[in-house]
């Protein structure tokens, strides 16, 4: 497939998407690579719903006034897709031929890890990309912070203080349960922050539910009304785990699953400073001439990460929270 090559006196284009999970403040992030790459003296071109709407061409012009009013919105105003095409060979190399056939430079990806590795596919064909961290599961080794964390952390922490008042209001035990497939991090930071008596993640938990049981048990004879139990998506069964723990116990125990709302909702003022830093640090590493480069937020420093050197770091809990919860879940 041909396409035509840009003159060499002619402007950088970068194209920009959000992929994969939306996470409240990638409005923002856009935001900061539009207005930033505007100033850059880059053309900016936004790509609709992911990888999926650039292997469908939905491509268009993007200004100063194209993101006006955004900051403060929850969701992406580009949507977003899950895209299983773009696992194979074919159709990064469509992709790769459509950015091209767009005169697009480079691309702007700002998602989770299976955004990445799609930026890291495209990058083998020839297109230069940066990554920008966007999920609400701070499971990005190469980053201490992601886009729209703070905001999903404040959502579960409200939805818990609320589920608590009632429970104490009934004398029950209450499990909650809050997003993260494979990370903990939005369990354990929620757990700490609420007072709840477990915190159950993917991570740490070992199965052992007689455990909980004999907990509730032993605090129920001291006195104690009500026991919060915080359960991470990863582990999942939480209306099986209230009725055992109900039958064993003689604790009226109710489940809830505070799902997608954690997704959603205007972005924290963190979210939201701390995606328009990451748009314009993504804007400053292609002025620099960097390739193949994610933006990260590494002992209190803006700085950027090699793609798949960032893709082959591993993330677990921190240690010293997890230590903290332990002593405070009593």
């Amino acid at each position: 497939m041909a396409y035509m090559k840009k003159k060499t006196n002619e402007a950088m284009t970068v194209g920009v998407l959000t992929s994969g999970g939306d996470a409240p403040g990638m409005n923002a992030a856009v935001r900061a690579v539009v207005r930033c790459g505007i100033v850059a003296g880059f053309q900016v071109k936004g790509i609709r719903r992911g990888y999926t709407g650039l292997l469908e061409e939905d491509i268009f012009d993007m200004n100063a006034r194209s993101v006006a009013d955004i900051i403060q919105k929850g969701g992406t105003i580009l949507y977003t897709a899950r895209c299983p095409e773009m696992m194979r060979p074919e159709g990064q190399e469509k992709a790769a031929f459509i950015l091209k056939k767009h005169g697009i430079d480079a691309l702007v990806v700002i998602g989770g890890d299976g955004s990445y590795r799609g930026a890291l596919a495209l990058s083998r064909e020839g297109i230069n990309v940066v990554g920008i961290p966007g999920t609400i599961d701070l499971d990005i080794a190469c980053t201490d912070y992601t886009i729209g964390f703070d905001t999903a952390l404040n959502t579960a922490m409200e939805a818990i203080d609320k589920v608590r008042d009632t429970s104490a209001s009934h004398e029950r035990c209450s499990i909650i349960e809050v997003m993260g497939r494979k990370a903990g991090h939005i369990a354990l930071w929620s757990g700490i922050a609420t007072g709840a008596e477990e915190v159950l993640v993917t991570e740490r938990y070992d199965y052992d539910e007689q455990k909980i049981i004999d907990n509730i048990i032993e605090k129920k004879k001291l006195g104690k009304k009500l026991h919060i139990i915080i359960n991470a998506e990863g582990i999942g069964d939480s209306n099986g785990m209230a009725k055992r723990i109900e039958a064993a116990t003689g604790l009226e125990t109710r489940a809830t699953i505070i799902g997608y709302m954690q997704r959603g909702g205007s972005p924290t003022c963190r979210d939201r400073v701390m995606a328009s830093a990451m748009g314009a640090k993504a804007i400053e590493i292609l002025a620099e001439g960097k390739t193949k480069r994610i933006v990260a937020w590494k002992n209190g420093v803006f700085c950027d990460y090699d793609i798949e050197e960032a893709l082959e770091m591993q993330k677990d809990l921190n240690d010293d929270l997890w230590e903290i919860s332990r002593k405070l879940c009593r």
